[in-house]
């Protein structure tokens, strides 16, 4: 999603499934701010959310007194209301009393003379604007279409009408930047304007200042067409919820439903909330009672509408869309889906991609550099090429060209190049990606291996036990019974206990397996987690034949693990020979468990997700790249699993550290780096060494969470191919954007300054040159392709579409015509 800076009441976040979600998703701010954008300015601009971009509202006046020019005022951030429409071209919002005293005085004289309010009434207005320049080319047809006495009078009445409504807004906003020690392309371009009136050319500067309004105000369109529209996630996120009143020891019924309407944020984990049809549930939760159809499109990018019933999840945010549901509530308000989103993404502003933070740094000098040249030009010009001094668009003057030049050096094309990132950013949030920021689709395009982990992310996660075969130390020399069927049931109750309230695929599919069966009773008194081996502990309560209780060290884990713990190497062997030898063969994930010498073998299945095959062959045959699987398992369960997806390279019986070091040394191997793609459970230290760490949001712990540098909202990796082909047109998109706004710059201020170009013709071709650029970078809306080859292609097919619609609904002249019926 793109960068945003978020109001408090807003609220967007992750998929309910895991409990605690870091803050520290980091995206590049969406608008290029106004400083860089537009040339010398200390002051940085705000960072912007797009919600808080109405559409142009020409009616809409904007405050002078809260609105500066860009450069004028404080230099810290303020928090705005999300409702301000703020102008990223030199309108920002400061503080009056951090103006100098030169300041201060024009502001008090301009508002005694209204010229504030005027100017505020004016600024960058659409329709004044277009009746603006609709005037100045009339005025510049008069003397082709009428004699010449009636076309000047009539051109210099278009020329004092249309001036105005331009020359206000830009006069004022001028003379405070210059007031404030301040050179930007606004008072380039209104030094340039006022410079062509006493040159004699008060059409072309009427025409320039136009121009330049029209041009920022289309650009602001495509800059806010790039960013993510995330007033619809603010709008999914209720302010209120119907909290039921509840009797003590009673449980919420339809039949009987009292409820009071309270904030969501005075709501507590375990209260019970009613959501009808057509509204959006508050917080998470869980469904109590009733059932219905919900949608989460805007949270996953996922239009099906599903299915909830009794027992299942429901994230913050999600739109009810038909029946009535009693929800118990399962997290807070400031841990809801929605608002931890917002939180995610209200950090994203700091990490700006490596081009944007060095156009950041560059921006000031360069401005300062095009100022002094544009003297340079000024002064030097009559004594070195004998140009005069004054001059005209006929007779152009040293003068005429600095002011060229200052206009078609100004920075602006290059420095909306960075747009496509947060364009980007907003294509891969509609699919529910979220990434750290513009700087992780750099990483991504670099790299030249993807690294999977198999259970949770090639395979479903969901595994299922298949079998319980005792293999060692069950018999007892003159008791047959030991081994039918109790041992089995003494093993899943043993297992069940150890594995309760564990987030593990294998412990979640032991204790259901173990749901509805009559086993003993087993309570652990100690406890012992071994990551990357498995479980250790002590318990009681299992009653043996006699009656009587006894306590029994238990171990749960790899099958490598459980070996290593018999008593000697030949104790070991048998064990690991035991499993070889099993009668369900090596085709299914195996554990095992060790009660007092007895080792019994756990078998589950584990199918691979659906979607998997396709997105490995695309990753092998479109995006060449290297793909391997990293995994714990034992080697036959991750080749079974590795030849139905299509991976050829896998390293199996991995501890986390191990999968630690294969990332490390592949990374290193590379050269480009590495994609390391998991469900966050026991990969954290891998994600963390890899060069970009992809994570399955609903499955990630915290840890994990914390250290990926991409979200996959959706519980597959169906989107990784989208992923880093959007990294690599963006790449390039950035590449072409700033490779036009250098030839933009070079070729128009080398003919402006050899007087090849007239004022008017020189501002055209610069703001031409920079919409130019945003248009180049929307394109990282379209879907994204993997070789120009296929981008050429894709354009030919569209413009072909668009051809054969517009020939469909041109009508046919020829043919047989029938006459009338009479």
């Amino acid at each position: 999603m793109a960068s945003f800076f978020l109001s408090s009441s807003a609220s967007v976040g992750l998929p309910p499934t895991h409990q605690a979600l870091v803050r520290r998703i980091r995206q590049p701010s969406p608008l290029i701010s106004a400083s860089m954008r537009c040339g010398v300015s200390s002051v940085p601009s705000p960072p912007t959310l797009l919600w808080r971009y109405p559409r142009i509202s020409p009616s809409r006046p904007r405050l002078l007194l809260t609105r500066l020019p860009s450069g004028v005022g404080c230099g810290v951030h303020e928090h705005h209301h999300p409702h301000d429409h703020q102008h990223h071209h030199g309108h920002e919002q400061t503080c009056e009393s951090e103006l100098n005293g030169v300041q201060k005085a024009i502001l008090r004289f301009a508002k005694a003379v209204g010229w504030v309010d005027l100017a505020d009434l004016l600024r960058e207005h659409l329709q004044l604007c277009c009746c603006s320049m609709i005037l100045l080319l009339l005025s510049a047809a008069c003397p082709y279409v009428l004699p010449a006495r009636a076309a000047k009078l009539l051109q210099n009445a278009f020329i004092s009408i249309a001036f105005p409504l331009i020359g206000v807004s830009a006069a004022l906003d001028a003379v405070l930047n210059v007031a404030g020690g301040k050179i930007n392309i606004h008072v380039l371009m209104a030094l340039a304007a006022f410079a062509s009136i006493f040159m004699g050319n008060c059409l072309e500067g009427a025409l320039l200042l136009a121009m330049f309004n029209l041009a920022h105000i289309a650009e602001e369109y495509f800059t806010r067409r790039s960013n993510v529209d995330v007033k619809e996630l603010k709008d999914n996120h209720p302010d209120f919820a119907l909290k039921l009143e509840l009797d003590e020891d009673t449980l919420p019924q339809f039949s009987k439903l009292n409820y009071n309407k309270i904030p969501v944020h005075q709501l507590e984990v375990g209260s019970y909330i009613l959501v009808r049809a057509g509204e959006a549930v508050p917080v998470d939760g869980e469904v109590f009672q009733g059932a219905s159809t919900i949608t989460i499109e805007h949270l996953t990018g996922e239009s099906k509408p599903v299915d909830r019933k009794v027992g299942d999840l429901l994230p913050g945010g999600a739109r009810n869309l038909e029946g009535m549901m009693i929800v118990k509530t399962t997290k807070s308000w400031e841990d809801s889906t929605l608002n931890k989103i917002v939180q995610l993404t209200k950090e994203g502003q700091l990490n700006k991609p490596k081009l944007q933070r060095w156009l950041d740094e560059f921006g000031e000098q360069y401005s300062k550099v095009v100022v002094a040249l544009s003297l340079m030009v000024a002064l030097l010009g009559p004594f070195i090429f004998k140009w005069p001094f004054i001059g005209t668009s006929v007779c152009k003057g040293s003068i005429y060209r600095a002011l060229g030049l200052m206009v078609a050096a100004s920075p602006c094309a290059l420095a909306v190049a960075p747009l496509a990132y947060a364009t980007a950013i907003s294509s891969c949030a509609s699919k529910g990606i979220l990434l750290k920021g513009g700087h992780v689709l750099d990483a991504i395009a670099a790299c030249q291996i993807v690294a999977f982990d198999k259970t949770g992310t090639l395979t479903t996660g969901k595994l299922m036990c298949k079998a319980i075969e005792p293999i060692h130390g069950h018999w007892i020399q003159g008791d047959p019974s030991c081994c039918s069927p109790n041992c089995e049931n003494e093993a899943l109750a043993i297992a069940a206990a150890m594995e309760k309230g564990t987030t593990h695929p294998i412990g979640r599919a032991v204790v259901d397996h173990s749901q509805g069966k009559e086993l003993p009773n087993v309570s652990v008194q100690s406890f012992q987690s071994l990551p990357g081996r498995g479980l250790s502990a002590s318990l009681t309560s299992i009653k043996s034949g006699n009656g009587t209780y006894q306590l029994l060290n238990a171990s749960l884990g790899s099958v490598e693990y459980i070996a290593s713990l018999g008593k000697s190497v030949n104790e070991s062997d048998k064990i690991k020979e035991a499993v070889k030898t099993s009668a369900y063969g090596s085709n299914f994930v195996q554990a095992a468990l060790s009660v007092n010498k007895k080792v019994t073998l756990f078998h589950f299945e584990d199918e691979p997700r659906p979607c998997v095959p396709d997105v490995i062959s695309t990753l092998r045959d479109k995006g060449k790249l290297r793909l391997i699987m990293l995994t714990g398992d034992h080697e036959s369960s991750a080749w079974r699993v590795a030849k139905a997806v299509g991976i050829k390279e896998v390293y199996s019986s991995l501890k986390p550290e191990d999968k630690l070091n294969h990332v490390k040394k592949s990374s290193r191997d590379a050269g480009g780096g590495l994609i390391m793609v998991g469900d966050g459970i026991n990969d954290a230290p891998a994600l963390a060494a890899a060069t970009v760490g992809i994570v399955l949001a609903q499955r990630a712990s915290a840890t994990a969470i914390a250290v990926a540098d991409v979200l996959l909202l959706q519980d597959n990796i169906s989107c990784v191919p989208f992923c880093i082909a959007k990294a690599r047109q963006t790449t390039m998109l950035v590449k072409q954007s700033v490779t036009l706004a250098l030839s933009c710059i070079i070729l128009v201020s080398l003919q402006s300054v050899l007087g090849f170009l007239p004022l008017w013709l020189t501002v055209l071709l610069h703001e031409g040159g920079t919409l130019l650029v945003c248009l180049n970078s929307i394109r990282a809306l379209n879907e994204p392709t993997w070789s120009w080859r296929e981008d050429l292609q894709s354009f030919f097919v569209s413009l072909r579409s668009i051809i054969t619609a517009l020939t469909e609904k041109t009508p046919s002249f020829g043919g047989n015509i029938q006459p009338a019926p009479l």
